[in-house]
């Protein structure tokens, strides 16, 4: 069998995504001998094992159920977590407004419940993150391992990003904290030239106390934007947007680091 034929198989150990008849999803990782058990029948895990991604199988009451791998964004929406997590659009949002590639050293603050650590790992960034909870970082620690496994260049520490960031030459520093100002100055100093500081955050309040540090140090080029989601219904003659959608979740904001010009003293980046 091909190396395409192997990778659409199912295996032991893997999180799949059940879809029902009404488009209802579930989540699981598959175990041998398992059952899941739903209101419209029970799917044994051993009629999943081994069938290839996107099979349509049979539940005890012969309702059908679609099997696929989970998305990203489907995996953030149904992972295990105790924080709430970044809404998948915002976080393809974040990849794209930090320029996140591989290769790259990047500092989270706030990892949460890994949501955000998984996209970062995913676009093939090294993770250092800073987390005050210990069981947020447990949690997180779990999530990204069920993903990339235990291998990813990926490590938590049990430390407030307020007091400072050990770490330097780092090429991102992305926040999702309550008060990104106060981390500013230790960016500064983390962030290598032409870095990039990006803060999450729900409102615009919060934003606008960001952006008035930001102004006052060495970064540059700031942009703050939000991203609304919205989806269609398309049937037949039936063609027009949702009537529900996802609209504000939060604001994004990024900002580079800068060299000051020579002979421009220590103040704001582009006076």
């Amino acid at each position: 069998m091909g190396a395409t034929g192997d990778r659409s198989l199912l295996r032991a150990g893997e999180r799949v995504l059940l879809v029902d008849a009404k488009q209802r999803r579930y989540l699981l990782g598959l175990r041998p001998g398992a059952t899941f058990h739903t209101h419209v029948g029970i799917v044994a895990h051993d009629d999943l094992i081994g069938v290839s991604e996107g099979s349509t199988v049979l539940g005890s009451t012969g309702r059908r159920f679609l099997v696929v791998r989970p998305t990203l964004a489907e995996l953030v929406l149904k992972m295990p977590r105790g924080a709430q997590v970044i809404y998948p659009k915002d976080l393809a949002a974040i990849l794209m407004e930090a320029d996140i590639a591989p290769g790259q050293r990047v500092l989270e603050a706030g990892v949460g419940s890994g949501a955000l650590s998984m996209a970062l790992l995913r676009a093939g960034a090294g993770v250092v993150g800073y987390e005050l909870r210990e069981d947020f970082a447990d949690r997180a620690r779990a999530n990204v391992a069920a993903l990339v496994g235990d291998d990813a260049s990926y490590r938590i520490e049990l430390r407030d990003v307020y007091e400072g960031i050990d770490e330097r030459g780092l090429d991102r520093v992305v926040l999702d904290l309550p008060e990104p100002w106060r981390v500013v100055p230790h960016a500064e100093a983390a962030l290598r030239p032409g870095g990039i500081l990006c803060a999450y955050l729900p409102t615009i309040n919060q934003t606008s106390q960001l952006r008035l540090a930001l102004e006052a140090s060495r970064f540059g080029l700031p942009s703050t934007l939000e991203v609304l989601h919205r989806t269609w219904h398309v049937e037949a003659r039936s063609v027009r947007p949702d009537h529900r959608m996802v609209g504000h979740t939060g604001f994004l904001t990024t900002a580079r680091l800068l060299v000051p010009p020579a002979g421009a003293g220590d103040g704001p980046a582009g006076e």
